[in-house]
């Protein structure tokens, strides 16, 4: 695996120690149990992959080497770098500004921006519309393009299929920067339509069916179809990607979907002429993290504790996860962690912080299980995890360190 060059500040000697000892004693990722270290009066469960992923390291690496390498010019990043308000914050403080928000939300007029100016792409990638733009201006979108290379898969992917004659159905979220810009280099190659989860594949279901009429499909889909999208023409031949971050068992479930649906519609000796029966465009370290998550799991922990961006898609499916299971707080930072007996933690369903009493029982040695999404650094983690000791006055050393990083599957 290519080592990128981040700031050590991003860093944990301690979870660095952690991944590697799991790494060496299972180079070939078949034990994704978590790593138990006891403390006696407390245990941790730390999940067997988490935290930055290789599109990450290499967008922060590009960013902070542009700063570096470029004094005194002005520094733009389209948009968010990632969805970890720490490293976009730590990013604005080297003097990089942000033209948009995550929404599209525009800081900065286009008119101001020169050819003078350097414009790092983030790693979900961008529009073909945004793209255009910075090349009418004359804007480098090469040497500062730090978009993730699995999500240039998924666009491969997306073209391989429509130069055959298939209409893309993206698995995603319309909202998000990742999706907009799959949304935008498929319409280069074929029709697309997006769909956001299990619920809105059924309604496609149904139109394709011809169970709904052509009238409430294009209500229905508004903005998440392609200009000139014909129906139901191009509901004929379909194939199906994802965001890189979605859940790979909601993929499954809706591609498994659309597969009979098109089964029911043509019979099982057409169904190649009309589904693309793609495997599943996750990136691996969503995939890999997400396997961990499930193996948390099947572990007896009193609480979980997710750390990451509130906006970050692919953490608030860990927390999704772990909550079918255990009660889970799901925080930015180890200042949400105010006692042993109150947390402030962001709520998936009303979308908003909220205070946690109790979160940790007081009648016996808890046992948290930890994990942390893809744009999280490490070093927030460990800080955590250190919070945590401080309330049962227990140091992390070393040598509880190289004697309890077992996975639980070695105990």
């Amino acid at each position: 695996m290519e080592k990128f060059d981040i700031p050590d500040f991003y860093r944990s000697p301690i979870i660095s120690a952690i991944k590697e000892s799991r790494k060496k004693s299972d180079p070939l990722k078949k034990d994704f149990s978590p790593t138990r270290l006891d403390f006696g009066k407390l245990t941790l469960l730390i999940a067997r992959h988490f935290g930055f992923c290789y599109g990450v390291e290499n967008a922060i690496e590009i960013a902070y080497k542009t700063v570096r390498s470029n004094p005194g010019k002005r520094i733009f990043l389209l948009s968010e770098m990632i969805h970890n308000p720490h490293v976009n914050e730590d990013l604005k403080s080297n003097g990089v500004n942000f033209i948009m928000d995550s929404h599209g939300n525009q800081f900065v007029p286009w008119e101001e921006i020169t050819s003078n100016d350097i414009v790092i792409i983030p790693a979900f990638g961008t529009t073909i519309e945004t793209e255009n733009l910075l090349k009418s201006k004359n804007i480098d979108t090469v040497a500062y393009n730090t978009t993730c290379p699995f999500v240039q898969k998924v666009w491969n992917r997306s073209a391989s299929l429509g130069s055959k004659g298939y209409t893309i159905v993206i698995h995603g979220k319309y909202y998000h920067e990742e999706t907009r810009a799959t949304f935008s280099h498929t319409s280069l190659n074929s029709p697309s339509v997006i769909v956001c989860d299990i619920k809105e594949a059924s309604i496609l279901s149904e139109f394709i069916l011809g169970i709904r009429s052509e009238k409430e499909f294009y209500r229905f889909f508004e903005d998440k179809l392609t200009p000139n999208f014909r129906f139901p023409e191009d509901l004929e031949m379909i194939g199906v990607v994802n965001q890189t971050t979605m859940l790979a068992e909601e993929t499954e479930e809706i591609a498994n979907l659309l597969k009979n649906t098109m089964l029911k519609k043509y019979g099982e000796e057409n169904l190649k002429e009309h589904f693309a029966d793609t495997r599943d465009t996750l990136c691996y370290a969503t995939n890999d993290n997400q396997s961990a998550t499930y193996e948390l799991t099947k572990q007896n922990a009193d609480a979980a504790i997710v750390v990451g961006g509130y906006n970050s898609s692919n953490t608030s499916h860990l927390v999704e996860i772990l909550s079918s299971k255990f009660p889970t707080y799901f925080i930015s930072d180890p200042d949400k962690i105010i006692s042993r007996e109150e947390i402030v933690y962001y709520d998936l369903k009303q979308k908003k912080e909220v205070i946690g009493k109790n979160y940790l029982p007081s009648d016996k040695p808890p046992v948290i299980a930890i994990t942390s999404g893809a744009s999280c650094p490490d070093s927030l983690v460990e800080e955590v995890i250190r919070k945590l000791l401080s309330f049962y006055d227990v140091e992390f050393t070393p040598e509880i360190l190289n004697n309890q990083t077992r996975s639980v599957s070695e105990l």
